[in-house]
């Protein structure tokens, strides 16, 4: 029996919102118009026992996982960050509707020790593994960060990806403002999703005041719309970033280890219905 179509909206979000109600009336109201997308059933789905239909690869063992990276417990991916490099899906993919649901664990490893926690979503990942410092693929980068969880960073490998986005420039930073922005195309870089904390550092466990992120250790739901060469990120059922006119648009998803531990209980990869 097929499932009904999933339609991108709050309701469908299933994180409870009730406790950010102070924070949903203060955001902008361009992060609270979800794109109208509807997408049907998975075509990869976290079966919740195993990692059917990713593969893994790290820094120092490749495509073995002595260290046990990647493992599957009580129904939940647990990636210990202990070793840089990713579970990356076995098959390329486009169009389509990522639905993750993920959480930070309690370990973190150096270099990153004592440094915000960080992880990250690769997206459209060409070429090959670890060609990108040994670790992750040539690709488009969803953030997952403390304090900056929503950015999109450009991940260059033996080409440079490039995507666009209407920014306000505050010094060095580009921070998303589809209001008041200018597109820029940059192949390099990161831009910053619009509640960014200007005073953002690298230590552990950083928290913004506009931050959408759920406390350390509660689950949050991240949504990502690949619809052609635009990518429209959503955390918490708001839009923190939307790029358009990427460079890429197919290739592989990979879920980052960076030296922190960061657990998935869902993934859902979705084609979009048009």
């Amino acid at each position: 029996m097929r499932r009904a179509a999933l339609v991108l909206s709050i309701v469908a979000t299933g994180i409870s919102l009730n406790a950010q109600d102070t924070k949903r009336a203060n955001a902008p109201a361009f992060a609270k118009e979800l794109p109208k997308v509807r997408s049907g059933d998975p075509i990869l789905e976290f079966n919740g026992k195993d990692l059917t239909g990713f593969y893994p690869y790290t820094h120092k063992n490749k495509f073995e996982d002595p260290q046990q990276v990647f493992t599957v417990k009580d129904g939940v991916i647990v990636i210990s960050g202990e070793d840089f490099g990713a579970i990356t899906t076995k098959e390329k993919y486009k169009n389509y509707h990522l639905v993750v649901e993920w959480r930070w664990g309690p370990r973190t490893f150096a270099p990153r020790k004592d440094k915000s926690r960080d992880s990250g979503i690769l997206l459209h990942c060409v070429g090959e593994d670890g060609a990108v410092g040994g670790h992750w693929m040539e690709s488009q980068e969803c953030q997952i960060i403390e304090g900056g969880c929503g950015d999109f960073i450009m991940v260059a490998g033996k080409n440079k990806p490039s995507l666009t986005c209407k920014v306000r420039k505050e010094g060095n930073a580009m921070i998303f403002d589809p209001v008041n922005g200018t597109e820029v195309t940059r192949d390099s870089g990161r831009y910053d999703w619009w509640g960014r904390d200007p005073k953002w550092k690298d230590v552990l466990g950083f928290r913004g005041e506009k931050d959408v992120e759920s406390p350390f250790g509660e689950w949050n739901r991240m949504e990502v719309v690949c619809d052609g060469d635009t990518i429209t990120n959503i955390v918490n059922g708001y839009v923190v970033n939307v790029g358009t006119k990427s460079s890429h648009t197919e290739g592989k998803l990979q879920f980052q280890s960076e030296g922190a531990e960061i657990h998935f209980r869902k993934i859902e990869i979705r084609p979009l219905i048009k």
